[in-house]
């Protein structure tokens, strides 16, 4: 006995360490939703699957041709480039058409959403012709958007291995095809050789988005870039590259470039004109980041957006804009570190792996929320995504703050179940239902195989900074191996609790295939967010939106004045980009969202404002606040009836 008691004394301390530990675990651990309350929460949803038609190719591959350098990662080099943006190319009034960018065959493909008016026009493939080109570059993806003014959609193609090229649409095009669209530079100069083969700089974009960040009354482009300008498609060289020269604060990527809007012209020759900026035009802690994804959106109320950068491998970037026409100033501003918050949380000081952007209210106090995909693999590389309440007071209090220097965001993503969803890329916030809450809709997965490479992995992310800015110390990537691969899409719901749900596999979105972009819009006039899904390596997919019984809710299309139009094909507008609309229900409530000119990774919204309204009935309150072509700012009080409305914006709004 008294040997027993011994025992029992020597083991006490590591009793007690196990008790307090299995107690805190206990008293920490979040709950989790049942199936049941899984399969309520579900049964407001409802996607159906649709191939997406598309031109045919006889190029397939599913690893890229890559510098010798990173011929033992070309799966990991390979890993990007699977885009999706939903838009109304064609003039039908609807955002029924998809710009893509198929990995598969590094076509650039423009076709109609399916469904009963998918017979419009056939699909088909753009090419930059007659720009100069050479075969080390490849599309990353495509932003649509009235670069010329013109009241029809133009497309924005950032890539691989080159500058930007700009699709302008033909302003007497008739059915949409190749013919319809006329390609010029983004970045002005000459770029090709004696023999007309591109040599202009190699930029490696993954992140593009359109706002009118001088106020000039004008969309101007912000272009993110990944590597640093260099050869990184080009398998006839070995060297002359680079990986990041840290995994946590990486500063030697291709950082931000501004183009600012210095001309446009109407007709079938159409032109659009932009001035690269230099660039001290961006903060310096944003020059040299490895951009994946952006969003640009006014956050104080000004109708200057604030630019959102997601960086791979370091610091995300939060700049606040203080632009005048024709001269750019943003600043970086950075979340205070308090106590309880870890610098791993903190906007403009945190260490991971930023990956997609959005903006949404989720707590309708009129201030934007922000979510941010990051890398969190449960036993792979585990951080977290990033679920950023906006803790302002009010508008005022954020602009005080933000020129201050302050962001003042709160990330809530551990507490309200948002925070792990494996190795995550795109987002869309919107409202699926009509609920009058926000839905979180994400891609996830990285390369998928069949040998598992985590363990090497995991092994690079402990390696000293430097060694892994050399390719090659990096463990093998390539074809047939796994890293992430069986990661599914998420779909977060909020529940009762106020904590989000993943409700994917019981929509039967949780599918095994590597995705990258979402683009979302509706695509048919039903009231309902649809969506398309771009996969890397995989059929891109089109999810109908078929939600059985959904709430009230306000579609607005907000376009420019327009004198006059130039030429034949339809031309329904030019969307105001960056107006913000204010939604006050008969009961209080408050809604938010803006004209978006582009959020996340490699999806793209359409440009209407969609806004759920859940059981509120009748006309609302709505608020519009926008800049002219002048650069004037302007806001206006309407009351709408719900449903679709389209409304032009000059000294005034009227509705079509």
């Amino acid at each position: 006995m008294n040997a027993v008691r011994g025992l029992l004394r020597r083991q006490l301390t590591g009793v007690i360490a196990l008790v307090v530990v299995v107690g805190f675990y206990f008293a920490v651990a979040l709950p989790e939703t049942s199936a049941e309350e899984k399969n309520d929460l579900a049964s407001e949803y409802s996607f159906v699957g649709h191939s997406v038609a598309l031109p045919a190719s006889d190029k397939q591959q599913s690893i890229r041709e890559v510098n010798q350098a990173y011929k033992h990662i070309d799966a990991w080099i390979s890993s990007v480039g699977a885009s999706v943006a939903m838009n109304d190319l064609d003039g039908d009034g609807l955002p029924n058409d998809l710009c893509l960018v198929d990995p598969r065959t590094d076509q650039l493909i423009i076709t109609p959403t399916p469904g009963k008016n998918d017979h419009r026009y056939k699909p088909f493939e753009l090419t930059p012709d007659p720009l100069p080109v050479n075969d080390v570059m490849a599309p990353m993806g495509c932003v649509p958007a009235d670069l010329n003014e013109d009241g029809r959609m133009d497309l924005l193609v950032y890539m691989w291995g080159r500058t930007p090229v700009i699709y302008l649409a033909r302003a007497d095009h008739g059915t949409l095809s190749p013919a319809a669209y006329k390609a010029v530079e983004a970045v002005p100069g000459t770029h090709s050789d004696a023999q007309g083969v591109y040599n202009g700089p190699q930029w490696n974009s993954n992140a593009a988005t359109v706002g009118d960040f001088d106020g000039d009354g004008h969309d101007d482009i912000f272009i993110g870039n990944y590597f640093p300008d260099s050869p990184i498609l080009d398998a006839s060289l070995d060297g002359g590259v680079t990986m990041n020269h840290s995994l946590s604060n990486a500063q030697n990527g291709g950082g931000g470039h501004i183009l600012l809007c210095a001309g446009a012209k109407a007709g079938n020759d159409p032109e659009a004109t932009f001035k690269l900026q230099p660039k001290e035009a961006l903060p310096e802690e944003a020059r040299g980041g490895w951009a994946l994804g952006v969003s640009a959106n006014d956050l104080d109320g000004d109708l200057l957006p604030e630019l959102y950068i997601a960086n791979d491998f370091g610091p995300d970037r939060l700049l606040y804009n203080k632009s005048t026409p024709g001269a750019i100033q943003f600043e970086n501003v950075t979340t205070t570190r308090t106590p309880g918050t870890p610098k791993s949380k903190r906007i403009g000081a945190d260490s991971f792996k930023g990956m997609g952007v959005d903006f949404g209210d989720f707590n309708h106090d009129g201030l934007y929320d922000a979510f941010v995909s990051n890398l969190t693999v449960s036993w792979g590389i585990v951080e977290s995504n990033f679920f950023y309440t906006n803790v302002a007071e009010d508008q005022k209090d954020l602009r005080n703050q933000l020129q201050d220097g302050e962001a003042p965001f709160k990330d809530q993503s551990g507490a309200n179940g948002t925070a792990w969803s494996g190795w995550a890329w795109d987002l869309k916030i919107a409202d699926f239902a009509n609920t009058g809450e926000q839905q979180i809709a994400q891609t996830n997965g990285f390369i998928r195989g069949a040998t598992n490479r985590w363990p090497q992995l995991q092994e690079l992310a402990m390696a000293n900074d430097g060694l892994v800015a050399s390719p090659f110390f990096w463990p093998n990537a390539n074809a047939g191996d796994d890293i992430a691969g069986s990661e599914t899409m998420r779909f977060y719901v909020k529940g009762p609790d106020g904590r989000y749900t993943d409700l994917a596999p019981e929509l039967g979105l949780a599918v095994p295939i590597p995705t990258r972009g979402i683009a979302t819009g509706d695509a048919d006039g039903d009231g309902l967010i649809d969506m398309a899904v771009a996969r890397q390596y995989g059929e891109p997919i089109f999810y109908s939106n078929e939600a059985p019984d959904p709430g009230g809710h306000l579609n607005l299309t907000l376009t420019h004045e327009q004198d006059g139009i130039v030429g034949s094909a339809p031309a329904p507008g030019s969307p105001v980009t960056g107006a913000q609309v204010k939604v006050t229900t008969s009961d209080g409530k408050t809604y938010i969202q803006r004209v978006d000119g582009g959020s996340g990774h490699a999806g793209r919204r359409s440009s209407e404002v969609n806004i759920g309204l859940g059981d509120a009935q009748g006309p609302v309150e709505v608020m519009v606040c926008w800049r002219d072509r002048d650069g004037q700012v302007h806001e206006e009080k309407l009351k709408l009836s719900q449903g679709r409305h389209s409304l032009v914006l000059g000294d005034q709004v009227r509705e079509r």
